[in-house]
């Protein structure tokens, strides 16, 4: 970090500490199969999918400023960096029936890896590093948090990499507030390929016929959904009490 004065070394405290607490929050809220429902703050208690520990994901301005601070104040970015697997139970909902032509069946969810990267520039050749990292680790999921934009090239070359891993790129700035406790963001459910199918079959719908949300919609990103998968979206009304909605997600 740049020789900063106090009160500025600070605020880049509070930032960095704000950022780290919502992406522990956003793997926390992110089974893979059936998410669980985006939680208002200090309501629901902590339910572990992934294996984090509840004071790592709450943990306090004083500790992260004591674990992760450099002697002059700034933060050491480096150490931000973390993993966490998904619990044995996780595993288990989220891996298909054995058939005859696929008898030892993958689970669809994995091991996620997160890193606060610390490049002034951002672009195709940090990328490949970070992939290639996140690849030979045997991650499902790579999440890099940046505090410089990808460039162009950068974003693009997102996309060469998806069959073999799940690449998610966020700025530090999104995620100083999680979107998710806001009292206007109403509640999102991922639906299970089982449940997405017997919602189909239900309405007699195909999926094209539902409603899309936007993979690069803020909730979408905060919940890594992938292209075909559906959400359901509970919303509270004053006349109509609760109701819900599908999303496609596109």
């Amino acid at each position: 970090m740049e020789d900063l004065p106090n009160d500025a070394k600070s605020k880049e405290v509070v930032r960095l500490w704000r950022a780290w607490r919502t992406v522990h929050e956003m793997v926390a809220d992110r089974p893979c199969d059936h998410i669980r429902p985006t939680r208002p703050p200090q309501t629901d208690p902590f339910i572990q999918e992934y294996e984090l520990a509840e004071e790592e994901v709450n943990i306090s301005l004083d500790r992260f400023r004591d674990e992760y601070c450099n002697p002059d104040g700034s933060v050491n970015r480096s150490k931000l960096q973390f993993s966490a697997r998904p619990s044995d139970a996780m595993l288990k909902k989220n891996t298909p029936p054995a058939t005859e032509s696929n008898p030892d069946p993958i689970p669809d969810c994995g091991p996620v890896w997160v890193e606060f990267l610390t490049d002034k520039q951002f672009g195709v050749g940090q990328i490949r590093q970070f992939a290639k990292y996140t690849i030979s680790n045997n991650y499902k999921t790579g999440i890099m948090v940046t505090h410089v934009p990808l460039s162009p090239a950068a974003r693009k070359s997102l996309a060469s990499v998806e069959n073999l891993a799940k690449i998610e790129c966020f700025l530090e700035d999104d995620l100083l507030v999680n979107i998710t406790h806001h009292e206007l963001v109403p509640r999102h459910v991922l639906l299970s390929r089982d449940e997405k199918s017997a919602l189909l079959k239900r309405y007699r719908l195909k999926e094209t016929q539902l409603p899309r949300i936007l993979q690069k919609d803020p909730v979408a990103r905060y919940l890594g959904l992938k292209r075909g998968q559906v959400v359901k979206i509970i919303r509270v009304s004053e006349t109509a009490g609760r109701y819900a909605s599908y999303r496609l997600c596109v």
